[in-house]
């Protein structure tokens, strides 16, 4: 393979347009990238039609230009990588080895540096192993994470009384200070407000509670937009104190029926492999294990 099979880009737009029927192929495999670009796109799409007193200029970058990436031959799109910052991972659709060696030589030759790399397990073991011998770096897995698509959808036995709901308008407040305590039990930096909330990976999400006979919130599912006729569903999330009565189960059946009421082809979920909780659940209401994907830090003592 030679490296001029890849083609670096930092355009979002031309990288989209070549890009976006690959993508397209393997929606639940390529599920955070469908939902990141369609994400850009929508905020591209907001700031050129906003009134030009309040609009904000569309841009191709955030603080530092993207480097996007497409592995091409006769005018197939086979492979893509991404990455917006240098606080990013490279996120890698799947690659033989050869491929992600090539990959690694290319990048390295043109003097990117890399702070890791995020993909289907044995992609981004390639590519970390590769990248060591070609930069010296040293890569260290950081964490695995499921990848779950949704066969026969099974509800849960017994279903806990109650009923799913769409959040309210009214109830943005108590909405973020749910994701707030999310974002703590994983360990995410991040600031949730309703500033910042917009730029956030709980923005652009619907969100459904699970709600007692009596319309108390118990439970917490959201949803990206459908991209592709897939949905990804994310958060899932209940408080601690409320844990071990069927409300995180519950919930996810909800948003995962609506999602295929709506017309979705694929519904998938990630989850912590260190959860054994969580990845039972999904299990026994019809979520079926896909993928494996693995993050690797490098640590930055390249040559």
């Amino acid at each position: 393979m030679r490296s001029d099979d890849w083609y670096l880009t930092d355009d979002i737009d031309e990288f989209r347009a070549r890009a976006w029927e690959f993508l397209c192929s393997r929606p639940a495999l390529h599920t955070t990238a469908l939902t990141t670009f369609e994400k850009l796109r929508t905020v591209e799409t907001a700031a050129t039609t906003a009134p030009p007193a309040t609009a904000t200029p569309a841009t191709h970058a955030p603080a530092n230009a993207p480097v996007l990436g497409r592995l091409e031959r006769s005018g197939e799109v086979g492979a893509v990588f991404y990455r917006f910052a240098p606080k990013n991972l490279l996120s890698l659709t799947p690659l033989t080895p050869e491929q992600a060696d090539t990959l690694a030589a290319h990048l390295a030759a043109l003097g990117h540096r890399l702070p890791g790399v995020s993909a289907e397990h044995g992609t981004a073991a390639a590519f970390a192993e590769a990248w060591q011998r070609h930069t010296g770096a040293t890569p260290t897995l950081r964490t695995s994470i499921n990848l779950y698509r949704l066969g026969t959808l099974t509800p849960p036995e017994p279903v806990p009384a109650g009923r799913g709901r769409l959040v309210g308008g009214e109830e943005h407040e108590h909405l973020m200070s749910w994701c707030r305590e999310l974002a703590k039990d994983l360990g995410e930096d991040v600031t949730i407000n309703a500033d910042t909330w917009a730029g956030t990976r709980f923005g652009e999400k619907r969100y459904t509670y699970w709600v007692t006979p009596d319309g108390t919130p118990v439970s917490l599912a959201g949803v990206n937009p459908m991209v592709a006729g897939h949905v990804r569903v994310d958060p899932v999330y209940t408080p601690a104190h409320l844990r071990g009565r069927g409300y995180a189960g519950a919930v996810t059946v909800a948003v995962s029926r609506a999602a295929l009421d709506a017309g979705a082809t694929d519904v998938v979920l990630y989850a912590d492999p260190n959860n054994p909780t969580s990845n039972a659940l999904y299990q026994r209401i019809g979520y079926r294990l896909i993928a494996v994907w693995g993050v690797y830090d490098f640590a930055m003592n390249e040559k």
